[in-house]
């Protein structure tokens, strides 16, 4: 029942490349075979595979010596650090990407887009770290101890190797956001796979060659899971012994360790928080004077949180039978459906939108521009934000709990319920939130299929920014910004103090 149902849900996420694979040949395979060994196709995949490349080992590597920080030492103020750093999270990529490129215009191009792309992406690998270092049983690393290793060799070689599931994740959200995102490569000027998808649709006039680089993408997707599923290997995080876990020593910082790591706090902050809130603030003062229709921001504020909301409660109850499978069964099968869910998160949201208007025009045309669809829409965009959160958790919680439950004579569900589920409440948590952000957050989709009539923040910000309107776009920025936060500020307080209360 569990692989019908996985499968089942992995199918609804294949939808859009059906529209990709139908849109793609309809000009022929000689046309197909000319776009795909064109020169500007080989210089657009140089151009954003080197991008993807610089922006996730910098979020891999930051993201990681970030969690060592505020689950593994004793860096003062712990539990307030892990909130302000997960609160990156909540800028729209193409929000950043303005503010900066407004203030330092010399930032546009290749550099510009992966500084933006780094500052905002580097929480999806900070925030499963921290939830897989603050689990794990201290038991093998005073082993390595006492067998003579150092203390950062026990770190690199023990600690982080046990949390290297949770890293991986995280560094394949990035790697795939990179690839899929459209809003900061665009106002940083970079020439990407995603810019030119959205000129050959918005253009009208080649939606094949779209379609053809759309499924190039896909490509690069696969190559990016299957890197993640060597990474993370079959290493268990869990512990193995007996008796009741212990929590980690904390690593004493001298005072130069200290100061670099409140410099490399405070170097992050600036660079994601500080300097764009305070531009974002400066705008919105300078507004203050324009008339404001409190009543339209208020009604696309309330589309935003439900459609978000909505989005999160469905997206995680879907994921939830394919994390289960991914961390508990192995073969073929399994890996095929798992990964297949993520194919679709490295697709630009515009191509989705399209498969979207395509299937409802064609075969859901009742729920057309109705907000199921929309939903839909945002599931198959961000399931495997929730799959690979849920995953992880679930890896952490050994599977001799469920095994040693159905002994005593619960079902398989009943034991899943009332043993895995509370173990991997974190990560349950961990991939609403990541959904109902990504929610808030996402433009193209929204656009193209939200209810005639109905608005939301991002939808906003753009018809005012389009005709370069900043004053009135500022008050919708600045709420989509607040009230992303707030859920992210409860992930960052949540992984801080499960991570204070190990440290204790």
């Amino acid at each position: 029942m569990l692989v019908v149902a996985a499968a089942l849900i992995t199918l609804i996420t294949l939808v859009p490349l059906l529209y990709l694979g139908e849109r793609s040949v309809d000009r022929g395979w000689g046309f197909v075979l000319d776009e795909l060994f064109q020169a500007r196709t080989a210089s657009l995949i140089g151009r954003s595979l080197g991008l993807v490349v610089v922006v996730t080992v910098a979020c891999g590597v930051l993201g990681t010596a970030l969690a060592v920080l505020v689950t593994r030492t004793d860096l003062p103020g712990r539990r307030v650090t892990s909130v302000l750093l997960a609160l990156p999270l909540a800028v729209p990529s193409y929000v950043a990407a303005y503010i900066w490129i407004s203030e330092v215009p010399a930032l546009a191009g290749f550099w510009g887009a992966a500084l933006v792309l780094t500052i905002v992406s580097y929480p999806y690998v900070f925030l499963p770290a921290v939830a897989a270092l603050s689990r794990l049983d201290p038991a093998q690393e005073e082993v390595a101890r006492s067998l003579g290793r150092s203390g950062p060799a026990v770190l690199v070689q023990v600690t982080l190797r046990r949390a290297r599931a949770a890293i991986a994740a995280g560094c394949l959200l990035v790697g795939l956001y990179v690839l899929s995102d459209f809003g900061a490569v665009a106002t940083m000027r970079y020439e990407s796979f995603t810019w030119v998808i959205y000129g050959a649709y918005r253009a009208g006039f080649n939606p094949s060659r779209a379609a053809i680089l759309a499924l190039l993408l896909m490509v690069f997707a696969v190559a990016l899971i299957v890197a993640e599923a060597v990474a993370r290997g079959r290493a268990s995080a869990y512990r193995l012994g007996a008796g009741v876990a212990r929590p980690a020593p904390l690593i004493r910082l001298g005072r130069a360790a200290r100061a670099a790591g409140f410099g490399l706090v405070g170097g992050v902050l600036a660079a994601a928080l500080g300097f764009p809130l305070a531009v974002l603030g400066r705008w919105v003062v300078r507004s203050a004077q324009a008339s404001i229709d409190l009543g339209e921001l208020t009604a696309a504020l309330t589309a935003s949180l439900g459609y978000a909301l909505a989005a999160a409660l469905v997206t995680t109850a879907l994921a939830v039978p394919v994390a289960l499978l991914a961390a508990r069964s192995r073969g073929p099968a399994v890996g095929a459906i798992e990964r297949a869910t993520f194919l679709t998160h490295a697709l630009p949201g515009i191509v989705v939108a399209v498969a979207g208007v395509y299937l409802g025009a064609r075969l859901l045309r009742p729920l057309y521009q109705t907000s199921p669809l929309l939903v839909l829409a945002y599931v198959v965009l961000f399931l495997p934000l929730a799959v690979g959160s849920i995953r992880a958790a679930v890896e952490s919680s050994p599977a001799r709990l469920e095994e040693v439950a159905i002994s005593l004579g619960r079902s398989s569900t009943r034991a899943v319920v009332a043993v895995t589920a509370p173990l991997a409440a974190s990560g349950l948590a961990a991939g609403a939130a990541l959904v109902f952000l990504a929610t808030m957050k996402e433009l193209p989709a929204t656009l193209l299929l939200h209810p005639t009539g109905t608005e939301t923040l991002a939808t906003g910000l753009w018809r005012y920014t389009t005709v370069s309107d900043y004053g009135n776009a500022a008050p919708y920025a600045a709420a989509l910004v607040l009230f992303a936060a707030v859920p992210t500020a409860i992930l960052g307080h949540w992984s801080g103090r499960a991570g204070q209360i190990r440290g204790h």
